[in-house]
């Protein structure tokens, strides 16, 4: 619905003055009308008064010695007053005694009773007035006069009122609406300039527009005068902001170039050590094969066991290598997203994993989970390096008990594989994905501790997440998600309650 609010400024000051005026003048009138109104009526009473009073004692004679012609001969006086209807006077006894009438075909009412203690009484009733006085006689009175008049001047000096407030009531609009008209040019008006300005400037985010100018020293122009200056300063900054966008994209472009060939340096430079690492191993390996093979048996046993010792450290570095080359792959492969079945996924790397805990005895719980567009081959290899982890740190558990499951997160599903193995110390945790980090000493469990910042680099190419909680000798829980959660913390406290 459309209001008084959603006029525009010129509008609303234009009708507020009208309002204002018009009210004030309406009330003033309305005031002024009600005390003439009064005033008139109380003159009225007074003036029929005094007639009835110079009747009555012009009359006097006439009633003592009953002369009612001469008493009728002082109320044709009366002639003289227009508005008088008629005049009667009254014996005590209420005998008419001499009477005149305007209008001889009507005959006055009966007049009204004086009460005791009063000398006059009147009444308004029909649009007339009536009064009734009695005449005093050396004290006493021997008669009344009872006159009526009509209303005729009040209701001539009622239109001479109209016609006097309608015409001061035209000339306050017409002096309102050019109060208006001088407001709306120096008020209103440049309020709405200043306005549409703002809205340009909001919608089409032109900082280089500006609001006309406004002479004087008002409010107004120091409003729009610091409108303006706020634009020229917004406009020098956002000029500042976009060169420095510009420079700061420009090195962005420079670190990404020298980022790329560093990396491509490094990776060439990985690729060379762990090619000429390899011959040189292999060299090694099958030397200290020879030597155990053929000359075992001559050997004295520590020098057995130093030749076992070689071979162990060869076959370590092979792993080491391969694992480094590995992750190094992984940052140069681009993901191949597909919908795939993670329950199919885990079963297909349990049973890759068979050789590995052939002859255990291995509670698996292995929970329901959902489909997820990810990298197929990625993701297998994210499985088998944790479930690879639990089957390796549950090795001195009579019973392992290894559990894989889904918890509902923000904006995708959370993962989780949790075992009843070694555990570890959360102190540390922020070593757990880095490279060469290990929280086991190497004769308890082997490793390269490159695996598992292995997963964490395929996670965070999904653009998801991995942490872990776990406490010594009590086992690991791992989480990841495929995109962040928000939820860490409840997650992992509600999967590590078994929740």
């Amino acid at each position: 619905m459309f209001t008084v609010r959603d006029y525009s400024i010129p509008r609303k000051l234009t009708w507020m003055n009208m309002l204002v005026s018009g009210t004030a003048l309406l009330i003033a009138g309305a005031g002024l009308f009600i005390y003439d109104l009064y005033s008139f009526r109380v003159g009225a009473v007074r003036d029929l008064g005094i007639q009835a009073q110079i009747i009555g004692s012009n009359s006097i004679s006439a009633v003592l010695f009953d002369d009612s012609h001469s008493a009728e001969t002082t109320l044709s006086a009366l002639q003289a007053a227009p508005h008088v209807m008629s005049a009667e006077i009254y014996t005590l006894d209420g005998t008419a005694f001499a009477g005149y009438s305007r209008d001889r075909s009507e005959s006055p009412p009966p007049p009204p009773a004086i009460p005791n203690g009063q000398t006059e009484v009147y009444r308004f009733q029909n649009g007339r007035v009536a009064l009734v006085r009695l005449i005093i006689f050396h004290g006493k009175p021997v008669a009344m006069v009872y006159m009526r008049s009509d209303l005729g001047a009040m209701q001539e000096r009622e239109k001479t009122f109209a016609i006097i407030v309608a015409a001061v009531f035209l000339m306050a609009l017409l002096a309102a609406m050019w109060m208006s008209s001088s407001a709306r040019r120096s008020i209103a008006e440049p309020i709405v300039r200043l306005a549409e300005t703002a809205q340009i400037v909001l919608r089409e985010k032109n900082y280089s527009v500006r609001a006309p100018a406004n002479p004087g020293r008002s409010e107004i122009a120091v409003l729009i005068t610091s409108f303006n200056e706020m634009l020229a300063q917004i406009q020098e900054r956002d000029a500042a902001l976009g060169e420095a966008r510009d420079h700061l994209e420009q090195q962005v472009e420079e670190r990404t170039a020298q980022l790329n060939a560093a990396n491509a340096d490094l990776e060439a430079f990985s690729y060379s050590v762990s090619h000429d690492l390899r011959a040189p191993l292999r060299h090694i390996g099958a030397f200290s094969q020879i030597l155990s093979e053929e000359y075992g048996s001559k050997m004295e046993p520590d020098a057995l066991r130093h030749l076992s010792r070689i071979l162990t450290g060869v076959r370590n570095m092979s792993r080491l290598i391969d694992d480094l080359l590995h992750m190094a792959q992984i940052g140069r492969k681009s993901l191949v997203r597909a919908p795939t079945d993670m329950n199919t996924l885990l079963k297909d790397v349990v049973a890759d994993l068979q050789p590995e805990f052939e002859g255990r005895r291995i509670d698996w719980l292995m929970g329901k989970l959902s489909a997820a567009e990810c990298d197929a081959g990625l993701l297998k290899q994210v499985f088998a390096n944790l479930i690879s982890n639990a089957v390796k740190y549950t090795r001195r558990r009579e019973v392992a008990i290894i559990e894989v499951g889904q918890l509902e997160g923000d904006g995708a599903p959370v993962i989780f594989v949790r075992d009843n193995g070694a555990g570890f110390d959360e102190r540390y945790a922020d070593k757990l994905f880095g490279v060469f980090q290990r929280l086991h000493r190497p004769e308890d469990f082997e490793g390269t501790g490159v695996g598992l910042s292995t997963v964490q680099r395929i996670i965070k190419k999904h653009g998801g997440e991995i942490w872990a909680k776990s406490e010594v000798d009590k086992g690991a829980t791992f989480f990841f998600a495929l995109a962040a959660t928000g939820r860490r913390h409840v997650l992992a406290k509600k999967a590590a309650t078994g929740g």
